[in-house]
């Protein structure tokens, strides 16, 4: 743990003098494999502009996009994903991944729909040792500044299926949290990309704030 804490107060150093007045930033995660990595294109911005407004964060406004092979993505406390298809993760992706993960960083992987089978092929080679597993509605990530009792809200409908929020968890701390059958990202949108109603935007937004709030806090 004291080497994790380390490794975070190093990393923040550097956040703060990449961001200038901004306390940090944070990315989108620009996979291989020919899922749309880049979906979603003002649902990140929107989610950093709610979490400085009601949680004070100091957040850069726009997102950085990182490679998972990359060094740079040690710069970064909380790593988004998103897509609707295939994902590949190179032997050098897989070893920065790890690296990364284990040494305090956070990854959000939010299925767009059509992505389950390859994010889970993809981070069991991440962390052959661990399987995703279905975190219960009390757990730290729904229990942030925003309340979820019954853990994701629902922004979208695709096969009639509840939302569930899985995580892998190595050595006692969450590194990945999975939005499944949820669309968190979509309910992040600019209101008149979906139409979705003012109150699931909120709900997608407060829930987003929350995996903020605990990767940089918590975590």
């Amino acid at each position: 743990m004291k080497k994790v804490l380390i490794v975070l107060l190093l990393l923040h150093a550097s956040f703060i003098g990449a961001s200038g007045q901004y306390a940090y930033k944070i990315a989108k995660l620009k996979y291989n494999g020919g899922g749309d990595w880049y979906a979603n294109k003002t649902s990140m911005p929107n989610l950093i502009k709610f979490a400085n407004a009601n949680l004070r964060m100091n957040i850069f406004p726009e997102e950085d996009i990182v490679e998972p092979g990359s060094p740079d993505i040690f710069g970064y406390p909380f790593v988004h994903m998103t897509g609707h298809g295939n994902v590949t993760f190179s032997d050098a992706d897989v070893q920065n991944m790890r690296r990364y993960l284990m040494s305090g960083g956070f990854l959000h992987v939010d299925d767009n729909y059509g992505m389950d089978k390859f994010i889970r092929r993809e981070m069991k080679k991440v962390f052959p040792e661990l399987s995703f597993v279905e975190l219960p509605f009390n757990h730290p990530v729904y229990q942030q500044r925003f309340k979820f009792a019954s853990g994701l809200p629902k922004v979208h409908e695709h096969d009639g299926k509840s939302p569930q929020g899985f995580g892998l968890i190595y050595q006692g701390r969450l590194v990945c949290f999975y939005s499944y059958e949820c669309d968190l990202g979509n309910g992040w949108e600019d209101q008149s990309v979906y139409n979705d109603a003012e109150p699931v935007r909120q709900q997608a937004l407060r829930m987003g704030a929350n995996l903020l709030q605990y990767a940089t806090t918590t975590n």
